[in-house]
């Protein structure tokens, strides 16, 4: 079992920057596959960015290429994401969610992921 925090979401103005983390305990999170969602209002959950359980491979919408970046760091079993260029429909709750599964690739949809943080709030206000 394997608990996900959010943390460094908030309010920040159009163009503003922000940077998400994720601090995973219970389990180690390196050897899994890691991602982060949004939920905007009346909205289904949707994929923003996916990471590979080395890093090597990322997985990016089309609507965040270019602006935002995922990371983690396995010895601080800790995933990031940095988040640039921010757009009034960034405006959401963000989450991130790891596999169970080892050596897994990134996955895109929300029923590939087994265990999910509490989610932080981002809102982009112009």
């Amino acid at each position: 079992q394997v608990q996900l925090v959010e943390s460094g979401g908030g309010l920040v103005q159009v163009g503003g920057s922000l940077r998400l983390s994720c601090a995973g305990s219970g389990r180690t999170c390196g050897g899994y596959a890691m991602a982060w969602f949004l939920k905007a209002p009346g909205k289904e959950r949707e994929v923003v960015a996916a990471i590979s359980w080395n890093g090597g491979s990322t997985y990016y919408a089309d609507s965040v290429k270019g602006r935002f970046a995922i990371s983690r760091d396995n010895a601080k079993n800790t995933l990031y994401l940095q988040m640039n260029s921010l757009k009034p429909e960034d405006t959401a709750v963000y989450y991130c969610a790891a596999d169970r599964v080892l050596w897994a690739p990134a996955k895109t949809l929300a029923t590939g992921y087994d265990y999910w943080g509490q989610g932080t709030q981002v809102t982009v206000s112009s």
